[in-house]
């Protein structure tokens, strides 16, 4: 009996360093540092955002000290955000990217071996030349649902949306590329196509000229409206509360090489939601907060839209 206790002991004791180290390892996120009101780092400003919010409170139920890789997403057509993410999780730039749109497609092996890194905090001249081997991704269950919303200009405030069959007649801007766009152009063989204006997306201010009372609607992500409200409170434009149906889901990305930590962030997620806390963070960082909804993980969304 003494023997089996001594041996007890020093399994104890040669565990407890290692789980020391673990806790005291800290949790790595990677943020887009540009993506109100999700997540904002700006030089000289405190960082802020929900997915900020929800980091913390995560590292904290998991007993892991915090730290944010943050990095900046091209908007362009050479840029994709699968590829990003997979080389900052497989360069260990962190262990897991927030506020991923959880979809087949953003979830599927990569089609090529390598990619490079996205611009990011501390990042070198080499950083930038490189190309990172990539794993592949696993996602967290869900924390948000990201859908699509129409708003409406100055003109057309008063306009109910149940559908968007209900644009109709209004003059219409949506950016070009954009899944807005899509929608839009193919919603109902195209019978809205002569109401519609193509702008440029980072030349022109959509919601600027939506404000103005150049155009009367607009379908972009819900996220985006709440970052507009937010930073102009005084705004013409309003939210019609009229969501496509078709929207994804956000959660956290990790490497399928570390099924543990997607476990532990699983537990930890599903005890914030149940207490309500994920909600409250949602509200603080202004954001119209909506829970996930099934699926988990949005199929095809190309094919679902032009089936509508």
């Amino acid at each position: 009996m003494r023997d089996r206790l001594a041996a007890l002991g020093l399994a104890m004791m040669l565990a407890a360093p290692a789980t020391a180290a673990w806790a005291a390892d800290p949790l790595g996120i990677c943020l887009d540092e540009d993506r109100p009101p999700l997540s904002v780092h700006h030089k000289g400003k405190p960082d802020s955002g929900f997915d900020v919010l929800l980091a913390q409170a995560l590292a904290d139920r998991m007993g892991r000290p915090l730290k944010i890789q943050w990095f900046e997403s091209k908007l362009d057509e050479d840029s994709s955000p699968q590829l990003e993410a997979n080389a900052l999780l497989s360069d260990g730039r962190c262990s897991l990217v927030g506020g991923y749109a959880l979809t087949t497609d953003s979830l599927v092996k990569p089609g090529v071996p390598t990619a490079r890194l996205p611009d990011f905090a501390g990042a070198t001249r080499d950083d930038r030349r490189r190309r990172v081997t990539l794993g592949v991704l696993a996602p967290s269950r869900p924390y948000v649902y990201s859908p699509m919303t129409v708003v409406l200009g100055p003109k057309a405030r008063d306009r109910k949306i149940n559908g968007i069959g209900d644009l109709a007649g209004l003059r219409l801007a949506i950016e070009s590329g954009s899944l807005g766009d899509a929608i839009l152009m193919t919603f109902d063989k195209g019978r809205l196509i002569d109401n519609i204006t193509h702008l440029v997306p980072g030349r022109d201010d959509l919601l600027g000229a939506l404000n103005r009372g150049d155009y009367d609607a607009t379908l972009l992500d819900l996220a985006r409206f709440d970052a507009h409200r937010a930073a102009h409170p005084d705004t013409a434009i309003t939210a019609s509360g009229y969501y496509y149906p078709i929207g994804a889901n956000r959660g956290y990305v990790g490497l399928a090489s570390d099924p543990a930590l997607i476990e532990a962030v699983n537990r930890a997620l599903t005890d914030l939601a149940t207490e309500g806390k994920i909600a409250e963070l949602g509200k603080q960082a202004g954001l119209t907060y909506l829970p996930p909804r099934e699926p988990a993980i949005l199929g095809d969304v190309w094919t679902k839209i032009i089936q509508r």
